[in-house]
């Protein structure tokens, strides 16, 4: 049963992959919220480029990936909810909330930490938003993150199967708040109260570091009402806020090559610690 459920893992995340990024494009394209003056074919053959050396850099480096290591821990009794007695509905929902903290968590220490910013300010240095942007992760910060995933899965020990809808759900959402489409403000201001919006998830792609440095979350924007990081809007609206960060701001940066050593590039300035970045 566990090799069956392993062996349709990746074709179901492939299939919902593709299917939520074909469904995106042909929204962006139908109506963006956004004009885009550099073109696509620059921007989606280097955006993707790093995804193929993203996942060949996990399967390469992980023996065992979260859905494996969720049936491996079941099996052996690993984890808070394989040691206490709970209702299967209740350790079903608290996993995918708990992982989705996890990940809102991560993502706002990549912002603190300034050798972490060196990683992640590769997906900051997009000068579009677009739904490769949610694409676009260094392959340093997805391994890192893959670590970290599997750490909170032997600690947790969640169930395989929602452990496969949150990395699914993740890889969705990552494509949808990224994404340059135009949803009626009356519609975003409902939608937001439940998940991540595009309008929502725009401000953190600012180039103003006070901007930069809030609404980290991906699936559901709780945690950043919650704790303090949501912010409604960009000061100068949606159109008119420039993306991306102060450095790497060329069409040459773009490239894949230039992408990959951004880390080892500049200062790491616009972190959210960063006390040059909040002067007024």
């Amino acid at each position: 049963m566990s090799e069956t459920f392993l062996s349709a893992e990746p074709t179901a995340r492939l299939a919902v992959f593709l299917v939520m990024l074909l469904l995106m494009v042909i929204w962006e394209i139908a109506a963006p919220r956004r004009r885009q003056e550099i073109p696509r074919l620059l921007r989606w053959t280097n955006n993707v480029g790093v995804v193929v050396i993203d996942t060949l850099l996990v399967r390469l480096t992980f023996p065992i990936v979260a859905v494996g290591l969720a049936i491996v821990s079941q099996e052996r009794g690993w984890g808070l909810f394989n040691i206490f007695d709970l209702p299967g509905p209740l350790v079903f929902i608290v996993s995918l909330l708990v992982l989705d903290l996890a990940i809102y968590l991560q993502h706002v220490m990549f912002h603190a930490v300034p050798a972490l910013w060196r990683l992640h300010r590769m997906h900051h240095a997009d000068l579009e938003f677009d739904v490769t942007t949610g694409l676009r992760f260094h392959p340093g910060e997805i391994l890192l993150s893959m670590g970290i995933k599997l750490a909170v899965v032997a600690a947790l020990g969640p169930p395989a199967v929602a452990v496969l809808l949150f990395e699914i759900l993740l890889n969705a959402s990552s494509m949808f708040n990224h994404s340059n489409i135009k949803i009626p403000k009356s519609i975003d201001r409902v939608l937001r109260l439940l998940v991540v919006t595009p309008d929502m998830h725009r401000v953190h792609h600012s180039v103003d570091p006070k901007e930069t440095n809030s609404n980290y979350g991906f699936n559901v924007p709780w945690w950043d009402r919650l704790l303090g990081t949501y912010r409604a809007q960009p000061a100068k609206g949606h159109t008119g806020m420039d993306i991306g960060i102060e450095q790497f701001r060329t069409r040459r940066d773009l490239w894949l090559d230039r992408m990959l050593i951004q880390p080892v590039r500049g200062p790491a300035s616009g972190y959210a610690l960063d006390s040059s970045e909040h002067k007024d």
